[in-house]
């Protein structure tokens, strides 16, 4: 059975191990399907960078227990082995609780977990921690441990030597190694869209052999069997073959989920990549748009000066659909301030500037204020955040009237955390969705029908 990788804190070393590991398969010519605990996408495209298939996201927050369990099983089924990352701590889930967590998702699929620890100046202290968290919750099974930052003999022979008697199987020793260190920013690790370091798999793959117990690991690494998923009925989904989405994709828009691009292709709508950054038109052919999360905050100089998609971008908002999630939406706005506190000038579709703030992360419950493209009144949905950027300026209930369109933008919904109150969010009218929201279409079938229908619409008598 695969095994969940996880650890007591964040930074402790689990997407280096899962690299590590999907390296050595690979070096080896197996491979290996991985998954990621959570609504996360650079760690996920860490794992999909190295020649390995796609690693694919479990969260059971946005997708509920049952969409988690039918992907896992239909994707890992594929492979020989497959591994899951875990998130944060491993009991670290919704607000407080151990809801959506690495903990919660190993028990849905009852899989062992691999513990990875930081070691560094500790030795006894060890055995408490980890004893700690095999006796938080009984049911879950803490089957191996690897320690990271283990730099002597004698720190492995001590830590050896603690763990003695303790029915726990130790699986490796990670010494600190700057080849194997992966590059961070605000939102986590570096993509390998936005310049990243490029994964050593020979080195990563061999930095495995000589520091786990590769042997030993391939017993948690072996695929499940099981066939429990059911395929889906998109008989509702009104569907015309001729009418193209559009799908910004590029280093600088890449926050999407893969199935959402698999889930548009399954149900017969021919899909096209556009980029920004090469400063391309949007094709004439598309019929709707799709801009997704990504970091135009980085590139905000070189969108500035892309012309010829901006202008395009004008252009397709007069008589077509636009949706655009968190990054996607800045683009929409008149100009993004950069970290130094320039001014670019962006699309100016939508009345805002934005800058840098805090962060705003989590998950998010989501309640529909009016009949809109994406959501319908009182529908609930459920969503996430994860940006440092805000809107300068209130845009909610800004008319648009008086600059010749025919709409009064206002938001869509109303969003709450887990510790705060419904708030107002996004802004939408009849051919347009913007948000920072970040949504997981194949798992809420009811609220991609709408998304489809809004593509599928004919807006020509707007323009």
């Amino acid at each position: 059975m695969p095994c969940v990788i996880s650890s007591p804190s964040t930074d402790s070393g689990k997407t280096t191990l899962s690299l590590l590991i999907s390296c050595w398969a690979f070096s080896k010519g197996i491979k290996i399907q991985t998954f990621k605990v959570g609504p996360d996408y650079l760690d996920q495209q860490q794992l999909s960078s190295i020649g390995q298939p796609i690693c694919r996201n479990l969260d059971v927050f946005l997708n509920g227990e049952e969409w988690v369990k039918e992907s896992f099983f239909k994707h890992s089924l594929k492979y020989e082995f497959s591994l899951i990352e875990g998130a944060m701590g491993l009991f670290d889930g919704l607000g407080s609780t151990t809801y959506s967590s690495t903990a919660n998702v190993a028990k849905l699929l009852n899989v062992p977990v691999i513990f990875i620890v930081n070691a560094r100046g500790q030795v006894a202290s060890l055995l408490a921690t980890v004893r700690g968290f095999r006796e938080f919750d009984s049911e879950l099974l803490i089957a191996g441990i690897i320690f990271n930052n283990v730099n002597s003999d004698r720190h492995k022979k001590l830590i050896k030597q603690v763990f003695k008697n303790e029915n726990i199987e130790i699986l490796g020793f990670l010494p600190t190694d700057s080849k194997i260190t992966l590059n961070k920013a605000n939102l986590g690790l570096i993509s390998p869209f936005d310049n990243g370091k490029a994964i050593d798999v020979e080195y990563f793959a061999s930095f495995a052999e000589r520091n786990l117990d590769v042997f030993s690991l391939t017993k948690f690494l072996i695929s499940p069997q099981k066939k429990i998923f059911n395929s889906v009925s998109f008989e509702d989904f009104k569907i015309d073959k001729n009418k193209p989405i559009a799908i910004a994709e590029d280093k600088i828009f890449h926050f999407q989920y893969p199935e959402t691009k698999e889930f548009l292709n399954e149900i017969g709508i021919p899909l096209i990549s556009w980029s920004i950054y090469d400063d391309e038109e949007i094709p004439d052919e598309a019929c709707s748009l799709i801009i997704p999360g990504g970091f135009p905050e980085k590139y905000a100089d070189h969108i500035s000066k892309s012309r010829k998609s901006l202008n395009s971008l004008r252009k397709f908002r007069k008589n077509r659909f636009i949706y655009a999630e968190c990054g996607g939406m800045m683009i929409l706005g008149d100009f993004i301030k950069d970290e130094n506190g320039n001014n670019y000038k962006m699309s100016g579709i939508l009345p805002f500037r934005s800058k840098k703030s805090k962060l705003s992360v989590g998950y998010r419950y989501i309640k529909g204020l009016k009949d809109t493209p994406i959501i319908k009144q009182n529908q609930l949905i459920r969503g996430h955040e994860f940006h440092y950027w805000e809107i300068e300026n209130n845009l909610y209930e800004f008319d648009l009237r008086k600059d010749g369109h025919q709409n009064k933008l206002s938001s869509p919904w109303k969003i709450k955390s887990w510790e705060t109150e419904y708030k107002n969010e996004g802004v939408f009218d009849n051919k347009l969705h913007a948000s920072w929201i970040h949504l997981h279409f194949p798992s809420s079938l009811e609220v991609a029908k709408n998304l489809i229908d809004a593509t599928q619409t004919d807006y020509s008598k707007d323009s």
